[in-house]
Protein backbone atom coordinates (compact mmCIF):
# COMPACT_ATOMS: atom_id res chain seq x y z
CA UNK A 1 0.00 0.00 0.00
CA UNK A 2 1.50 3.59 -1.27
CA UNK A 3 -0.06 6.96 0.07
CA UNK A 4 -1.85 7.58 -2.71
CA UNK A 5 -4.03 4.18 -3.25
CA UNK A 6 -7.77 4.36 -2.05
CA UNK A 7 -6.80 1.91 0.86
CA UNK A 8 -3.48 2.88 2.99
CA UNK A 9 -2.20 1.29 6.18
CA UNK A 10 -2.16 3.22 9.01
CA UNK A 11 -1.12 2.05 13.23
CA UNK A 12 -4.74 1.94 13.66
CA UNK A 13 -5.49 -0.06 10.68
CA UNK A 14 -6.22 -0.26 7.36
CA UNK A 15 -7.36 3.08 6.17
CA UNK A 16 -9.81 4.89 3.46
CA UNK A 17 -8.74 8.19 3.47
CA UNK A 18 -11.23 9.66 0.58
CA UNK A 19 -13.66 8.49 3.02
CA UNK A 20 -12.56 9.01 6.32
CA UNK A 21 -13.08 5.31 8.21
CA UNK A 22 -11.05 1.93 8.82
CA UNK A 23 -11.77 -1.14 7.99
CA UNK A 24 -10.98 -4.39 10.47
CA UNK A 25 -9.18 -1.74 12.80
CA UNK A 26 -7.08 -2.72 15.57
CA UNK A 27 -6.59 0.47 17.66
CA UNK A 28 -9.50 3.43 18.27
CA UNK A 29 -10.55 4.74 15.35
CA UNK A 30 -14.09 6.90 14.63
CA UNK A 31 -15.12 5.01 12.14
CA UNK A 32 -14.83 1.01 11.62
CA UNK A 33 -16.62 -0.98 8.93
CA UNK A 34 -16.07 -4.26 10.09
CA UNK A 35 -15.99 -8.21 8.24
CA UNK A 36 -17.25 -10.10 11.34
CA UNK A 37 -17.46 -10.67 15.02
CA UNK A 38 -14.28 -12.82 15.23
CA UNK A 39 -11.80 -10.58 17.68
CA UNK A 40 -9.25 -9.98 16.11
CA UNK A 41 -11.12 -7.86 13.32
CA UNK A 42 -13.99 -7.26 15.68
CA UNK A 43 -12.66 -4.52 18.75
CA UNK A 44 -14.06 -2.19 20.97
CA UNK A 45 -13.38 1.79 21.82
CA UNK A 46 -14.32 2.66 18.33
CA UNK A 47 -17.08 5.67 17.55
CA UNK A 48 -19.06 4.25 15.06
CA UNK A 49 -19.18 0.61 13.75
CA UNK A 50 -20.21 0.01 10.18
CA UNK A 51 -21.51 -4.28 9.85
CA UNK A 52 -23.75 -6.65 8.07
CA UNK A 53 -27.33 -6.58 9.59
CA UNK A 54 -26.68 -10.50 9.20
CA UNK A 55 -24.01 -10.54 11.95
CA UNK A 56 -25.24 -7.49 14.52
CA UNK A 57 -26.32 -10.32 16.93
CA UNK A 58 -22.71 -11.57 17.38
CA UNK A 59 -21.40 -7.92 17.41
CA UNK A 60 -23.94 -6.75 19.84
CA UNK A 61 -22.76 -10.15 22.11
CA UNK A 62 -18.99 -9.70 21.35
CA UNK A 63 -19.23 -5.28 21.77
CA UNK A 64 -21.75 -4.93 23.93
CA UNK A 65 -24.48 -1.80 22.89
CA UNK A 66 -22.17 0.49 20.52
CA UNK A 67 -23.19 2.74 17.83
CA UNK A 68 -23.76 0.02 15.51
CA UNK A 69 -24.82 1.05 11.41
CA UNK A 70 -25.93 -2.45 10.11
CA UNK A 71 -26.75 -2.90 6.60
CA UNK A 72 -27.83 -5.48 4.22
CA UNK A 73 -25.39 -8.03 2.39
CA UNK A 74 -24.91 -5.86 -1.20
CA UNK A 75 -26.74 -2.59 -0.27
CA UNK A 76 -24.63 0.46 -1.16
CA UNK A 77 -24.09 3.39 1.07
CA UNK A 78 -22.23 6.51 1.52
CA UNK A 79 -18.94 7.03 3.81
CA UNK A 80 -18.05 10.41 2.76
CA UNK A 81 -16.85 10.41 -0.75
CA UNK A 82 -16.95 6.52 -0.90
CA UNK A 83 -19.38 4.18 -1.80
CA UNK A 84 -19.32 0.51 0.85
CA UNK A 85 -21.79 -2.46 0.01
CA UNK A 86 -20.95 -5.69 1.75
CA UNK A 87 -21.00 -8.61 0.44
CA UNK A 88 -21.06 -12.61 2.11
CA UNK A 89 -17.81 -13.72 2.52
CA UNK A 90 -19.11 -17.69 3.79
CA UNK A 91 -16.87 -17.62 7.11
CA UNK A 92 -19.40 -17.06 9.86
CA UNK A 93 -22.66 -16.14 10.41
CA UNK A 94 -22.47 -12.35 9.57
CA UNK A 95 -19.26 -12.59 7.71
CA UNK A 96 -18.52 -10.18 5.04
CA UNK A 97 -16.30 -8.98 2.35
CA UNK A 98 -16.13 -5.03 2.28
CA UNK A 99 -16.38 -3.21 -1.15
CA UNK A 100 -15.04 0.37 -1.36
CA UNK A 101 -15.40 2.25 -4.86
CA UNK A 102 -14.27 5.73 -5.33
CA UNK A 103 -13.90 7.39 -8.83
CA UNK A 104 -14.26 4.11 -10.65
CA UNK A 105 -12.10 2.25 -8.57
CA UNK A 106 -12.57 -1.08 -6.60
CA UNK A 107 -11.06 -2.33 -3.69
CA UNK A 108 -12.55 -5.43 -1.72
CA UNK A 109 -11.55 -6.39 1.50
CA UNK A 110 -11.87 -10.43 1.75
CA UNK A 111 -12.03 -10.21 5.91
CA UNK A 112 -11.91 -14.49 6.65
CA UNK A 113 -13.86 -16.40 4.05
CA UNK A 114 -14.46 -19.82 2.85
CA UNK A 115 -15.90 -21.99 -0.39
CA UNK A 116 -17.12 -24.65 0.74
CA UNK A 117 -20.75 -24.83 1.59
CA UNK A 118 -22.44 -24.23 5.42
CA UNK A 119 -25.36 -24.24 6.85
CA UNK A 120 -24.70 -21.31 9.36
CA UNK A 121 -24.21 -18.87 6.67
CA UNK A 122 -24.60 -17.25 3.30
CA UNK A 123 -22.15 -18.74 0.53
CA UNK A 124 -19.10 -16.62 -0.52
CA UNK A 125 -20.10 -14.10 -3.32
CA UNK A 126 -17.20 -13.41 -5.43
CA UNK A 127 -17.11 -9.93 -5.88
CA UNK A 128 -15.75 -8.08 -9.29
CA UNK A 129 -12.76 -5.95 -8.31
CA UNK A 130 -9.26 -4.18 -9.03
CA UNK A 131 -7.71 -4.63 -5.95
CA UNK A 132 -8.31 -7.85 -3.63
CA UNK A 133 -7.00 -8.31 0.20
CA UNK A 134 -7.01 -11.57 0.88
CA UNK A 135 -6.37 -13.62 3.76
CA UNK A 136 -4.08 -16.64 3.59
CA UNK A 137 -4.49 -18.85 6.56
CA UNK A 138 -4.18 -21.70 4.66
CA UNK A 139 -2.16 -20.48 1.38
CA UNK A 140 0.00 -23.89 1.05
CA UNK A 141 -0.54 -26.47 -1.54
CA UNK A 142 -1.03 -29.25 1.47
CA UNK A 143 -4.51 -27.26 2.46
CA UNK A 144 -7.20 -29.15 0.48
CA UNK A 145 -10.41 -29.81 2.54
CA UNK A 146 -11.86 -33.30 2.59
CA UNK A 147 -15.73 -33.35 2.04
CA UNK A 148 -17.48 -31.70 4.96
CA UNK A 149 -20.46 -34.80 4.84
CA UNK A 150 -17.01 -36.94 4.84
CA UNK A 151 -15.71 -35.51 7.80
CA UNK A 152 -19.02 -34.97 10.03
CA UNK A 153 -19.66 -38.83 9.22
CA UNK A 154 -16.04 -39.49 10.97
CA UNK A 155 -17.20 -37.12 13.93
CA UNK A 156 -20.48 -39.21 14.38
CA UNK A 157 -18.85 -42.54 13.78
CA UNK A 158 -16.46 -41.25 16.45
CA UNK A 159 -19.18 -40.42 18.74
CA UNK A 160 -21.05 -43.69 18.25
CA UNK A 161 -17.86 -45.46 19.01
CA UNK A 162 -17.18 -43.53 22.72
CA UNK A 163 -21.33 -44.27 22.91
CA UNK A 164 -20.87 -48.04 22.67
CA UNK A 165 -17.95 -47.70 25.01
CA UNK A 166 -19.49 -45.76 27.79
CA UNK A 167 -16.89 -42.71 27.20
CA UNK A 168 -17.62 -38.91 26.75
CA UNK A 169 -16.60 -37.46 23.44
CA UNK A 170 -15.18 -34.09 23.87
CA UNK A 171 -14.62 -32.56 20.51
CA UNK A 172 -12.89 -29.19 20.83
CA UNK A 173 -13.67 -26.54 18.12
CA UNK A 174 -13.71 -23.03 18.07
CA UNK A 175 -16.99 -21.47 20.10
CA UNK A 176 -18.16 -19.06 17.00
CA UNK A 177 -18.92 -20.10 13.56
CA UNK A 178 -17.32 -23.77 13.95
CA UNK A 179 -19.17 -25.26 17.27
CA UNK A 180 -22.78 -23.98 15.41
CA UNK A 181 -21.48 -25.26 12.12
CA UNK A 182 -21.41 -28.98 13.35
CA UNK A 183 -24.38 -28.33 15.18
CA UNK A 184 -26.03 -27.00 12.09
CA UNK A 185 -24.78 -30.57 10.33
CA UNK A 186 -25.55 -32.62 12.47
CA UNK A 187 -28.99 -31.58 12.48
CA UNK A 188 -29.07 -32.07 9.08
CA UNK A 189 -28.33 -35.57 9.49
CA UNK A 190 -30.35 -36.62 11.82
CA UNK A 191 -33.38 -35.16 9.35
CA UNK A 192 -32.02 -37.79 7.00
CA UNK A 193 -31.41 -40.51 9.75
CA UNK A 194 -34.25 -43.24 8.84
CA UNK A 195 -32.45 -43.04 4.81
CA UNK A 196 -28.85 -43.41 6.08
CA UNK A 197 -28.16 -45.67 7.38
CA UNK A 198 -24.48 -44.38 7.95
CA UNK A 199 -26.18 -41.40 10.34
CA UNK A 200 -29.06 -43.57 12.52
CA UNK A 201 -27.52 -44.06 15.60
CA UNK A 202 -29.53 -43.22 18.71
CA UNK A 203 -26.87 -40.59 19.38
CA UNK A 204 -28.18 -38.08 16.75
CA UNK A 205 -31.61 -39.08 16.46
CA UNK A 206 -32.38 -38.72 20.51
CA UNK A 207 -30.19 -37.09 23.17
CA UNK A 208 -28.88 -33.59 23.62
CA UNK A 209 -25.10 -32.56 23.07
CA UNK A 210 -23.22 -30.51 25.71
CA UNK A 211 -22.35 -26.97 25.37
CA UNK A 212 -19.14 -25.31 27.00
CA UNK A 213 -20.09 -22.60 28.82
CA UNK A 214 -18.44 -19.92 25.94
CA UNK A 215 -20.66 -21.39 23.52
CA UNK A 216 -23.99 -21.55 24.99
CA UNK A 217 -25.00 -17.47 24.34
CA UNK A 218 -23.45 -17.55 20.61
CA UNK A 219 -25.54 -21.06 20.26
CA UNK A 220 -28.40 -18.88 21.12
CA UNK A 221 -27.71 -15.98 18.86
CA UNK A 222 -27.62 -18.68 15.97
CA UNK A 223 -30.63 -19.81 16.92
CA UNK A 224 -32.55 -16.69 17.12
CA UNK A 225 -31.47 -15.98 13.28
CA UNK A 226 -33.66 -19.25 12.21
CA UNK A 227 -30.50 -21.65 12.08
CA UNK A 228 -31.40 -25.14 12.85
CA UNK A 229 -28.96 -26.73 15.56
CA UNK A 230 -29.09 -29.99 17.18
CA UNK A 231 -30.40 -29.64 20.76
CA UNK A 232 -27.70 -28.52 22.85
CA UNK A 233 -27.76 -28.26 27.10
CA UNK A 234 -24.89 -26.62 29.09
CA UNK A 235 -22.31 -28.61 31.09
CA UNK A 236 -22.63 -26.07 33.80
CA UNK A 237 -26.65 -26.96 34.62
CA UNK A 238 -26.05 -30.50 35.26
CA UNK A 239 -25.75 -31.81 38.97
CA UNK A 240 -21.82 -32.45 40.15
CA UNK A 241 -23.61 -36.42 39.90
CA UNK A 242 -24.26 -36.45 36.26
CA UNK A 243 -23.23 -39.42 33.73
CA UNK A 244 -21.75 -37.84 30.72
CA UNK A 245 -20.90 -41.26 29.27
CA UNK A 246 -21.18 -41.98 25.82
CA UNK A 247 -22.39 -38.11 25.50
CA UNK A 248 -20.97 -35.64 22.69
CA UNK A 249 -19.29 -32.64 24.59
CA UNK A 250 -17.84 -29.20 22.60
CA UNK A 251 -16.00 -27.35 24.13
CA UNK A 252 -13.19 -24.95 22.95
CA UNK A 253 -9.81 -25.87 22.96
CA UNK A 254 -8.47 -24.08 25.93
CA UNK A 255 -11.03 -26.04 28.04
CA UNK A 256 -9.31 -28.84 27.26
CA UNK A 257 -6.51 -29.92 30.28
CA UNK A 258 -8.45 -27.09 32.63
CA UNK A 259 -10.11 -28.50 35.89
CA UNK A 260 -13.70 -28.06 33.68
CA UNK A 261 -12.81 -31.63 32.51
CA UNK A 262 -13.00 -32.93 35.75
CA UNK A 263 -16.52 -32.93 34.86
CA UNK A 264 -16.21 -36.01 32.64
CA UNK A 265 -14.94 -39.49 33.67
CA UNK A 266 -13.72 -41.94 30.61
CA UNK A 267 -12.83 -39.16 27.95
CA UNK A 268 -11.55 -39.33 24.64
CA UNK A 269 -11.12 -36.01 22.43
CA UNK A 270 -10.96 -35.02 19.56
CA UNK A 271 -10.41 -31.20 17.75
CA UNK A 272 -11.58 -30.63 14.55
CA UNK A 273 -9.90 -27.51 12.71
CA UNK A 274 -8.01 -27.25 9.25
CA UNK A 275 -5.07 -27.73 11.31
CA UNK A 276 -5.82 -31.30 11.63
CA UNK A 277 -4.70 -31.61 8.09
CA UNK A 278 -1.59 -32.44 9.26
CA UNK A 279 -0.93 -35.25 11.29
CA UNK A 280 1.85 -34.12 13.03
CA UNK A 281 -0.58 -31.23 14.61
CA UNK A 282 -2.91 -33.94 16.33
CA UNK A 283 -0.02 -35.73 17.94
CA UNK A 284 1.78 -32.16 19.24
CA UNK A 285 -1.75 -31.10 20.22
CA UNK A 286 -2.17 -34.25 22.46
CA UNK A 287 -6.21 -35.15 20.94
CA UNK A 288 -7.20 -38.74 20.78
CA UNK A 289 -8.56 -37.92 17.00
CA UNK A 290 -8.27 -35.05 14.55
CA UNK A 291 -11.43 -33.59 12.02
CA UNK A 292 -10.08 -31.33 8.95
CA UNK A 293 -12.92 -28.89 9.23
CA UNK A 294 -12.17 -25.20 9.07
CA UNK A 295 -13.92 -21.90 8.29
CA UNK A 296 -11.32 -20.58 6.30
CA UNK A 297 -10.79 -21.24 2.49
CA UNK A 298 -8.27 -24.15 1.63
CA UNK A 299 -5.64 -23.19 -0.92
CA UNK A 300 -7.49 -24.21 -4.37
CA UNK A 301 -10.31 -21.81 -2.63
CA UNK A 302 -8.03 -19.40 -2.42
CA UNK A 303 -6.61 -19.40 -5.64
CA UNK A 304 -10.60 -19.58 -7.57
CA UNK A 305 -11.43 -16.63 -5.06
CA UNK A 306 -8.90 -14.60 -6.58
CA UNK A 307 -8.98 -15.26 -10.11
CA UNK A 308 -12.83 -14.90 -9.51
CA UNK A 309 -12.38 -11.52 -8.23
CA UNK A 310 -10.70 -10.31 -11.32
CA UNK A 311 -8.33 -7.90 -9.64
CA UNK A 312 -4.67 -7.12 -11.09
CA UNK A 313 -3.47 -6.86 -8.07
CA UNK A 314 -3.94 -8.48 -4.88
CA UNK A 315 -2.74 -8.31 -1.48
CA UNK A 316 -2.29 -10.91 1.01
CA UNK A 317 -2.78 -10.72 4.69
CA UNK A 318 -2.99 -12.94 8.00
CA UNK A 319 -1.33 -16.06 7.10
CA UNK A 320 1.32 -17.79 4.98
CA UNK A 321 1.66 -15.62 2.42
CA UNK A 322 5.09 -16.42 0.50
CA UNK A 323 4.07 -19.14 -1.79
CA UNK A 324 0.72 -17.11 -2.66
CA UNK A 325 2.87 -14.14 -3.45
CA UNK A 326 4.88 -16.16 -5.45
CA UNK A 327 2.60 -17.88 -7.39
CA UNK A 328 0.36 -15.01 -8.68
CA UNK A 329 3.33 -12.90 -9.29
CA UNK A 330 4.19 -15.81 -11.74
CA UNK A 331 0.65 -15.91 -13.10
CA UNK A 332 1.26 -11.70 -14.26
CA UNK A 333 -1.02 -10.72 -11.01
CA UNK A 334 1.37 -8.30 -9.01
CA UNK A 335 0.86 -9.26 -5.56
CA UNK A 336 2.31 -8.70 -2.10
CA UNK A 337 2.14 -9.42 1.54
CA UNK A 338 0.55 -6.86 3.69
CA UNK A 339 1.65 -6.97 7.67
CA UNK A 340 -1.56 -5.86 9.63
CA UNK A 341 -2.10 -7.16 13.46
CA UNK A 342 -5.44 -9.27 11.91
CA UNK A 343 -5.36 -13.29 12.50
CA UNK A 344 -4.39 -15.37 14.84
CA UNK A 345 -8.20 -16.04 15.74
CA UNK A 346 -9.78 -19.37 15.94
CA UNK A 347 -10.17 -21.09 12.75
Amino acid sequence: MSRGDLLQLRPEGIYCPAGDFYLDPWRPVARAVLTHGHADHSRTGHGQYYLAETGLGIARHRLGEQNFSPYPFAQSFAIGAVQVSFHSAGHILGSAQVRVEHQGEVWVLSGDYKRAADPTCAAFEVVPCDVFISEATFALPIYRWPDTQQVMAEILAWWQECAAQGVTAVLACYALGKAQRILAELAAMSDTATSNAAVSAAAVSGGSVYLHGAMVPLVQIYRAAGIALLPTEAVSEQSKQHDFAGALVLAPPSALGTPWMQRFQKVSTGFASGWMQVRGQRRRQNHDRGFVLSDHADWPGLLASIQGSGAKRVLITHGQSDALVRLLNERGIAAEALRTELGGEDV
